[in-house]
């Protein structure tokens, strides 16, 4: 005799239960993947960010060990800062602990052109500060209208400099519209701010340009050889040959201020222009350190200032280079 088979009702109300339980799994799976990637996510964040704050003191330790070579040098009597000495020696990879390595480097950046410097302490545009960026811009291959564009940008005035000056007028017509800042730059990336300069012109000119406070001058004993020569009206001293200036200044300042001062062939007047804006020595060191920890990297880049009676410490840090 055949089973009986049980009512379709009976089916249909196991075929609901089966279809329900499977439901119930799913939503079970779901929320315990979710909550699972929540914890891993959580755990990574925690993770990244006890790495950025160790990174942050081995850099921060970075600085310190940076300001004892730079008042040790100070002390030492000396009256040159330029690329030979021990300050501008690289240091590591070092490990610092465990999977924590260390790379430092220090650069004199008063030899490179100051931005700020385009504009006078009363904030209006330098016009020789101006002719020296012309003329370094066009040693580098670039135009030299970027100058004056860039001076307008820092100004505190609100009239465009003739030929090639811009101000909101010009600004408020871009896509999308904005203004100047007429304020000192923090960073020579500001130079991208100019309609139209773009990445590789940006290029081209970030080795020989920096963002520093106005009193800043120019070291002649680290100075390019195209800013020095951008100094000179008319005269290629310098850039023309720079593995010289490098093998130079490997053990002494190069050049002296007398071997400056012969390169203007005398000319006295042109010298006398620019006599204020040069040194034998610097102020202001950009400190770039780099952090392993693990597989991850970190970055922090330290401007440092060093006074007169030898105390040295940061007056800016950021973690990405211009």
């Amino acid at each position: 005799m055949s089973a009986r088979r049980a009512p379709k009702s009976v089916q249909r109300q196991r075929g609901v239960a089966l279809l329900l339980a499977i439901l119930l799994v799913a939503i079970a799976t779901i929320l315990a993947s979710a909550i699972g990637y929540g914890s891993a996510m959580s755990a990574r964040r925690a993770a990244a960010s006890i790495a950025f704050e160790e990174g942050l003191l081995v850099g921060q330790a970075a600085e310190a060990l940076a300001a004892y070579g730079l008042r040790a040098d100070l002390r030492a009597g000396a009256q040159y800062d330029y690329p030979g000495e021990a300050w501008a020696k690289p240091v590591g990879p070092i490990e610092i602990s465990p999977g924590v390595q260390l790379e430092a480097s220090l650069e004199d950046v008063t030899g490179r052109f100051n931005l700020n410097s385009l504009v006078g302490p009363n904030g209006v545009t330098d016009p020789e500060a101006v002719l020296i960026f012309q003329r370094l811009l066009q040693m580098v291959g670039l135009e030299p209208k970027w100058a004056q564009l860039m001076a307008d940008w820092i100004d505190t005035d609100s009239e465009p400099g003739f030929p090639d000056g811009a101000e909101d007028s010009f600004y408020t017509t871009q896509t999308p519209p904005y203004r100047t800042p007429n304020l000192l730059v923090t960073s020579s990336s500001e130079l991208l701010a100019l309609p139209g300069f773009g990445r590789d012109r940006y290029l081209k000119i970030e080795p020989y340009v920096t963002a520093l406070p106005q009193d800043a001058s120019i070291n002649i004993c680290s100075a390019s050889g195209f800013l020095l020569d951008a100094m000179i009206e008319g005269r290629t001293e310098f850039g023309s040959d720079p593995q010289r200036l490098a093998t130079e200044r490997t053990t002494a300042c190069f050049p002296k201020l007398a071997d400056y001062v012969a390169a203007f062939g005398g000319d006295t007047a042109g010298f006398s222009k620019i006599q204020h804006r040069i040194k034998q020595n610097s102020q202001y060191f950009r400190l770039t350190s780099i952090v392993s920890i693990g597989t991850a990297q970190f970055a922090l880049y330290s401007l440092l200032l060093r006074d007169p009676s030898g105390q040295v410490r940061p007056i800016q840090r950021s973690f990405v280079a211009d």
